[in-house]
């Protein structure tokens, strides 16, 4: 049998594979412009070359705006963009050694897609190291964790949140490393670690909150969970525990009603600030467009054609619940199952009580999509307890999964809202036309994007001069060589025993 530096050491490459293969996943696609991911980038600009958290000279690229005092903002929480600010300062001058022009049209799609790779792709897949270690963790296994990690990144909407300038993806990793050092406060072996650890759980899930608004509940939840795993180990852990949760969550908060106040003088959200003529439905139904949960929308939302997570990803529902199921009846772990059940059902109530529930142009049901990595915490476990046919089931299934989500980041990942089934009517045969990357929409304002076509969504292969099914031929290599490693990984691991 293999020994435990040996065993963590395995574990560790593991990890830095599973890592780089769905880091390179994310990144071979860039899937252009769109009202969402304008906004931000109109922000970041203004940020960086204007020096001001106004959009005005931005702004036509876009309806995702509000309007303030005769000025034009992102409608957007600041987070994905303050954290892509030092990566876009930094790659500007890196544009000018390569000798592109930084403002020109080609360096700023070309400066899109680093802020897109460097402040979500890789945050996704750090977040995707994180879930394999709390799959082996929660006895999934090597094997068990595996799945989850490879499920979750390129067998759900998330591989095509990930790709983009949305904020999604970003949210989700940030809570999947808040919920982490949550369970970390169990082990923590002095003062300072209960403190650092409660801090990052305070700084990860207050950036979630940060970067997107409806992120506060789950936040708060697994501050919650923090605080359970300290609880039966006395007072003094218990305060020290706030204390790290609050200071983190503390600095987060700061920062957010410091922009509110800095670019509209109140603290009220961004989305409150819509013109009257644009999303009307903000202002009058509900609060900002919430109401209740609707159970029609709620069932559309798993099983619908349209948005419907079955549709996206029939293995996360089928498996998933499962798996959560057994990890609750395991005691040591009650409390991290309930959680991960809590953040998933809230995240669907609330995209279930939205008006505009089918989020505009998306894949999957893309207000929940955060909580997509706590559904597939219980892929590992569902794993681990299946018999050997049902385990044959869950990779049929994840197959289906992957090849669906595969399908859409090639063509577009941003869906018709008015197609009844779009994965059926327009993704499918856009896909085995080698019609890829059909996104012609830029990130540029107006005017710098003028009539061309040239700017929107494209994949790695075609940079390259591949075109149609064949662009996609590298994405498949490093998919092949990622499995040779994983095999003869295990082999040499095997032969330890």
């Amino acid at each position: 049998m293999s020994s435990l530096p040996e065993k963590s050491a395995s574990n560790w490459k593991a990890a830095f594979l599973l890592g780089l293969v769905t880091f390179l996943s994310f990144i071979y696609f860039y899937e252009g412009g769109g009202w969402n991911q304008n906004s931000r980038f109109d922000l970041l600009r203004a940020i960086v070359e204007r020096h001001t958290l106004q959009i005005d000279a931005y702004h036509e690229n876009t309806q995702d705006k509000a309007h303030f005092n005769g000025h034009y903002y992102s409608d957007k929480a600041p987070g994905l963009v303050f954290l892509a600010g030092p990566f876009a300062v930094a790659a500007r001058p890196a544009l000018r050694v390569a000798g592109i022009d930084p403002e020109s049209p080609r360096g700023l799609v070309d400066l899109s897609y680093v802020v897109t790779v460097f402040a979500v792709a890789l945050p996704t897949a750090l977040a995707a190291v994180c879930l394999f270690f709390l799959g082996l963790r929660f006895g999934g296994g090597d094997t068990g964790a595996a799945f989850g990690v490879l499920v979750m990144c390129l067998g759900t909407p998330l591989w095509a949140y990930a790709g983009l300038f949305w904020a999604h993806a970003l949210v989700g990793a940030c809570l999947v490393f808040a919920f982490a050092s949550a369970l970390k406060v169990r082990e923590s072996k002095s003062a300072r670690e209960d403190f650092l650890w409660a801090l990052a759980v305070g700084l990860a899930a207050g950036w979630a909150t940060v970067t997107e608004y409806p992120a506060a509940p789950a936040s708060a939840m697994l501050a919650l969970l923090a605080l359970s795993q300290a609880w039966s180990r006395g007072s003094a852990v218990r305060w020290r525990v706030v204390a790290g949760v609050g200071i983190g969550a503390g600095i987060c908060v700061i920062m957010l009603l410091g922009y509110l106040h800095a670019a509209f003088g109140s603290i009220r959200p961004s989305y409150s600030y819509y013109d009257p003529n644009s999303f009307s439905f903000m202002q009058q139904r509900g609060y900002l467009g919430l109401t209740y949960p609707h159970p029609d929308r709620l069932l559309k939302l798993l099983f619908g054609c349209a948005r419907g997570l079955f549709f996206a990803s029939p293995v996360v529902v089928v498996a998933a619940p499962f798996g959560l199921w057994w990890l609750w009846r395991d005691k040591a772990y009650r409390a991290a199952a309930v959680t991960a059940v809590a953040i998933v059902a809230y995240y669907f109530l609330f995209n279930a009580s939205f008006y505009w529930w089918k989020a505009g142009l998306t894949f999957g049901p893309r207000y929940a999509g955060a909580s997509l990595p706590f559904l597939c915490v219980g892929l590992a476990v569902a794993w681990k307890r299946a018999a050997p046919v049902w385990r044959r089931v869950m990779v049929g299934l994840a197959l289906c999964s992957v090849f669906v989500a595969l399908m859409v980041v090639s063509t577009s990942s941003q869906l018709s809202m008015q197609d009844t089934c779009p994965i059926v009517h327009s993704v499918w045969p856009a896909f085995w036309s080698g019609k890829m990357a059909l996104n012609r929409e830029s990130v540029l304002k107006v005017v710098e994007a003028g009539s061309s076509a040239e700017y929107g969504a494209f994949n790695l292969g075609q940079l390259v001069g591949l075109r149609g099914l064949v662009s996609l031929v590298p994405l498949f290599a490093i998919w092949g060589v990622a499995a040779v490693i994983w095999w003869r990984m295990h082999r040499g691991s095997d032969s330890l025993g």
